[in-house]
């Protein structure tokens, strides 16, 4: 173990030299920091990404080039560091091989992320949305929230991820997380309406905290499901953040009612003036039983998306992700921590932020012993839940799937106030998993072609 850690002190202080050496000049050094990226990754681990990247540079006028200078100009320079440092030496570099160690040594699923809840309570109560149905019950207390980050980075995870309810009602603790913790990258997907001047000010001073910011669309889609008023807070707060020169994104939930705006140009180019550096997309899930079935995305719906995604991928300076219809880059389901999983504030232990049945929690067990639970392992040894990665959930694509993982490891349902059975949760997806089919297979075979 020491000899584990001299290793990583130093793999951190030459990444910090390499950083500082890129700031100085980075058109002229992108290129050279490439030569000693090929040295370093010996075992070709980083094969995939170090060719995407070539390719980027040939071309100083694409977007991709474009979007990585905009951190020169755009970002806090000490931010910049912190988030290159934290993302590329210690999640990438460090984070990976420990992860891919363990994995090995455990024979089980080591997360690059971990997503958690400080709170269940949230001061906005959204159409479909079941972190209304919990209230303000539910807390993880600091030292809980600080045990999961150190037992994580154990195993190899530097990136920390907070959900709710709403994350930001905790924000204390969240900026004493990050002081606490200032080798790992923490992002939060939160409403934005509690982002003000000072909060934004602590963001600037600890670094390494980046807002993921819910936004519906424009005005009338995030109001309609969100509450008056809410769209002009985001956009304050984004307009304080833009200010001081940090990094923020948007999350976007499309539903039917919205996904034509949400995968718009018009909104995407809204975005990038918001000052966003990236966007997350998903598609509405109808969990928990006060869930609204009409809204999932229709499949025609999810094929615009798909093709809106990598169309706006190769001509704007943002980068944005679809959690579902990227499988394909990620070789299908990353839940159950194969790349991430979820603690909800009670601290059940969660595959999916989707998927809310467990058989462990974090007041019980170590994440270890979560990993190598019974739901979690059931997980490990059935991914991928299609070979076709355009179908990668075991809810949302694999009728099934999901419910036979359940059953067979008696996980229970880990809704406190009304328990949503695996069938019946399962039944409300059927639908949409069986338009969603042939669509996907049409779109599988033409990436495989191509």
């Amino acid at each position: 173990m020491a000899d584990k850690t001299l290793k990583e002190q130093a793999a951190s202080i030459i990444g910090t030299a390499v950083l500082g050496y890129l700031d100085k000049d980075p058109d002229e050094n992108i290129p050279k920091l490439m030569k000693w990226w090929d040295k370093f990754d010996r075992d070709n681990f980083y094969e995939k990404q170090r060719k995407v990247i070539r390719e980027i540079i040939k071309d100083r006028d694409n977007n991709w080039y474009r979007y990585i200078k905009s951190f020169w100009t755009d970002i806090n320079p000490d931010v910049r560091k912190t988030l290159f440092k934290n993302l590329i030496v210690q999640t990438f570099f460090i984070g990976n091989k420990k992860q891919n160690y363990n994995r090995k040594k455990y024979n089980c699923n080591i997360p690059w992320a971990i997503l958690m809840d400080p709170t269940s309570a949230c001061n906005l109560h959204c159409t479909g949305c079941w972190a209304a149905e919990y209230g303000n019950r539910l807390n993880m207390d600091y030292d809980t929230l600080d045990s999961i980050i150190r037992q994580g980075k154990e195993l190899g995870t530097y990136m920390y991820i907070y959900s709710g309810g709403e994350p930001l009602i905790r924000k204390n603790d969240i900026i004493k997380l990050c002081e606490a913790h200032p080798d790992c990258e923490f992002l939060a997907f939160t409403n934005g309406t509690l982002i003000d001047e000072e909060f934004a000010d602590e963001m600037l001073r600890v670094k390494n905290f980046i807002p993921a910011i819910s936004v519906e669309g424009f005005e009338n889609e995030t109001d309609s499901r969100r509450g008056k008023g809410t769209f002009q807070s985001v956009i304050n707060a984004m307009k304080i953040m833009k200010s001081k020169q940090l990094v923020f994104g948007t999350s976007c939930c499309y539903t039917k009612e919205n996904a034509e705006v949400i995968g718009s140009e018009e909104y995407i180019d809204s975005m990038i003036e918001w000052g966003a550096k990236f966007s997350w997309f998903f598609t509405y899930m109808p969990v928990g039983v006060n869930a609204v079935p009409d809204l999932i995305a229709t499949a025609e719906q999810r094929e615009f998306m798909y093709h809106q995604v990598r169309k706006f991928r190769k001509t704007k300076p943002i980068f944005i992700m679809d959690f579902w219809n990227d499988g394909e880059f990620v070789e299908g389901c990353i839940a159950g921590g194969r790349y991430y999983l979820h603690i909800n504030a009670n601290g059940d232990i969660e595959p999916c932020a989707f998927i809310h049945y467990s058989d462990s929690n974090i007041h019980e067990k170590s994440l270890l012993e979560a990993y190598l639970s019974p739901l979690f392992m059931a997980y490990h040894d059935s991914q991928p839940f299609n070979q076709n990665h355009l179908r990668p959930c075991p809810l949302l694509d694999n009728p099934g799937a999901l419910t036979k993982m359940v059953e067979s490891t008696n996980a229970v349902s880990t809704d406190l106030q009304n328990p949503e059975n695996v069938r019946e949760l399962s039944a409300k997806c059927k639908t949409a998993a069986e338009n969603w089919k042939p669509v996907a297979e049409r779109l599988w075979a033409c990436s495989e072609k191509c």
